[in-house]
């Protein structure tokens, strides 16, 4: 399942006056998917699922929805995206198919924002089940990676037709 495309927005200027930074700095800091997972999940989670964050940052899931489903958010950044859990993703931290699929088995789906466009941040709702079929016809790197422009035509390929 994909649904349409949906935005969020900010404007750099206002952020920038907010925290007496430059907006150059904002954007550098809002560009990089450490920092901004934070505020996506939640006004992703309020605004377009009416759901509740998880209580841990340890939690297999970023929220959960009003259907009760839990879903990830994940940032596309300019290097790409995973879809393993966070703890096998950074130095001396090694992929494991089990844990992989677990989490995959374990969430209804992926919000995938493009940060790269920041203020502007498109993002895609991407089901568990299509994830499976990207990993399992080896369209993911096998630690389930996936560079930038190679997830977005992925993306764009699952659009209805017109």
């Amino acid at each position: 399942m994909k649904e349409n495309l949906k935005s969020l927005d900010w404007d750099i200027e206002k952020i920038a006056n907010a925290l007496k930074i430059s907006s150059d700095d904002v954007k550098q800091y809002f560009t990089d998917g450490r920092r901004i997972s934070f505020i996506l999940e939640r006004r992703i989670a309020k605004e377009f699922f009416g759901g509740k964050i998880a209580d841990s940052e340890g939690a297999n899931f970023d929220f959960i929805d009003l259907d009760g489903k839990k879903w990830e958010v994940r940032s596309i950044t300019k290097g790409g995206v995973y879809f393993c859990p966070s703890y096998m993703v950074g130095s001396s931290r090694c992929f494991e198919e089990k844990g992989f699929l677990d989490k995959l088995y374990s969430i209804e789906g992926y919000i995938l924002c493009d940060i790269t466009t920041f203020p502007n941040v498109p993002f895609w709702v991407i089901s568990a089940e299509t994830v499976e079929q990207w990993w399992r016809s080896g369209k993911l790197k096998k630690d389930s990676k996936i560079i930038r422009h190679k997830i977005l035509t992925l993306i764009e390929n699952l659009a209805p037709e017109n």
